[in-house]
């Protein structure tokens, strides 16, 4: 199983303390093998299949926003827990940005996560926001500016539990989004809004 960088960081000291809490109980030794476990699970990375054409989802989840801003449409997707959190680009482009945005740390689903902590990701050809949430305290790039991403690529990952967004070019509009409110979506394999043009 391929995991995201960094994912050893985590998974690292609840293996190690394994074998010396087998000394104070067996259970113990268990549990703490158990969320190591967890923690590589959190962060697998599998490979995935983009399908030819529409803008892709960035994110595994569930669509949470879907509104329009001025003359773009936003589609933002949540990510549980239990979701794989790395992150793929919608559309083929070069990076023009990448920029850190302080802020706080809500639940990712709520409407007061629109003041968290984010990452904005200028592409090309759309924007992309990742979110951090109530746990989620670290947004890792794999980008920066003047590099050629595809349709698909990762781009990065959020440690344990947010949101990413499209903010989908001005070209479409609300009756391009293919998704709705509440449904599953895979990262780089979901069409979130395609044109028929």
């Amino acid at each position: 199983m391929e995991v995201a960088p960094g994912a050893w960081r985590y998974a690292a000291p609840p293996f190690l303390l394994a074998g010396p809490l087998g000394l104070l109980s067996p259970l113990a030794t268990l549990a703490a093998l158990a969320l190591g476990g967890a923690v590589l699970l959190f962060f697998r990375d599998p490979d995935r299949s983009p399908p030819s054409n529409g803008v892709l989802s960035p994110a595994d989840g569930r669509v949470s926003v879907i509104r329009e801003e001025g003359n773009r449409v936003r589609v933002g997707v949540f990510m549980n827990v239990t979701d794989v959190h790395v992150n793929r680009a919608p559309l083929s482009g070069r990076v023009e940005s990448v920029e850190h945005e302080p802020g706080t740390h809500r639940p990712a689903f709520s409407k007061e996560s629109d003041n968290n902590e984010k990452v904005h990701i200028g592409l090309s050809t759309c924007d992309l926001t990742l979110i951090a949430g109530a746990f989620a305290r670290r947004i890792h790039p794999y980008v920066e500016s003047g590099d050629e991403l595809a349709r698909g690529e990762r781009l990065g990952h959020i440690a344990f539990g947010s949101r990413a967004d499209v903010l989908l070019p001005a070209s479409f509009d609300a009756a391009d989004v293919e998704v709705r409110k509440g449904q599953r979506v895979r990262a780089g394999e979901t069409v979130l809004a395609r044109r028929d043009d």
